[in-house]
């Protein structure tokens, strides 16, 4: 019977915040970013491991106590220069260490998305889980897009129909995910998440509702709207 495991990649600086900590170690309600992101995935009982994968020379993780972790949490240092890199240097690891079997779904998130709702991880579970290809978090595009030229002047206004924001965690089976992932740097193609490499191999991953509350951390102000939320979910 296949498992499913979460697989977070934090190999990467998150230059765009402007510390000098990479940004999943960033303080959010008095611990670092990326354990919220654990906590939802760690409570899940259908997960039944935790991967991170950090940089070969991440030494902050070992400032931390992952002790409430201990059962499912599982740290590789394997992580690579881009973002799909490390998710495949983290899947092969894995592979090599007989964690994971190729009929597997793996559910890829990011460290910088620490208000996951278990809601929407079950979710997305059950919609996914017998689904031929695999699938993600993600809403439609509600704000109006602006094309812009290269002096940053409206070029034109894009049409929003049928337009959605992808979001983690997105879920798909070991071989597959391994192949496209694989794929994409033979090809030299560059992705920005996963559900991208599986589109490049001519599949069509299902798309399931989430909301605006799952949103990536990126910028300064992010921290504080982040801290909101789930301030207020603890105190409910």
């Amino acid at each position: 019977m296949s498992k499913f495991f979460a697989l977070i990649p934090a190999a990467g600086s998150g230059s765009r915040m402007g510390h000098e900590l990479p940004k999943q170690y960033l303080t959010l309600n008095n611990r670092p970013m990326i354990y919220h992101a654990i906590k939802t995935l760690y409570h899940d009982p259908q997960i039944s491991q935790i991967l991170v994968i950090l940089a070969p020379g991440d030494n902050e993780w070992f400032k931390y106590d992952w002790s409430e972790f201990t059962e499912k949490l599982a740290m590789l240092k394997c992580g690579g220069n881009t973002r799909a890199q490390s998710v495949l240097n983290g899947l092969s690891e894995a592979k090599h260490k007989k964690l994971i079997d190729e009929n597997d779904w793996i559910l890829v998130h990011d460290a910088a998305r620490p208000c996951l709702t278990s809601d929407q991880l079950r979710r997305l579970i059950h919609e996914v889980a017998n689904d031929e290809v695999g699938g993600l978090l993600a809403v439609p595009v509600a704000d109006t897009l602006k094309r812009s030229d290269k002096d940053q002047h409206v070029s034109c206004t894009e049409s929003r129909e049928n337009l959605w924001q992808a979001q983690t965690p997105q879920m798909f089976r070991y071989h597959l995910l391994s192949k496209a992932l694989h794929q994409t740097q033979t090809a030299s193609t560059t992705i920005t998440d996963d559900a991208s490499a599986i589109e490049a191999l001519g599949f069509r991953p299902k798309l399931v509702l989430s909301d605006s509350y799952n949103f990536k951390v990126t910028y300064q102000q992010d921290l504080s709207l982040a801290e909101l939320i789930l301030q207020e979910r603890k105190n409910t």
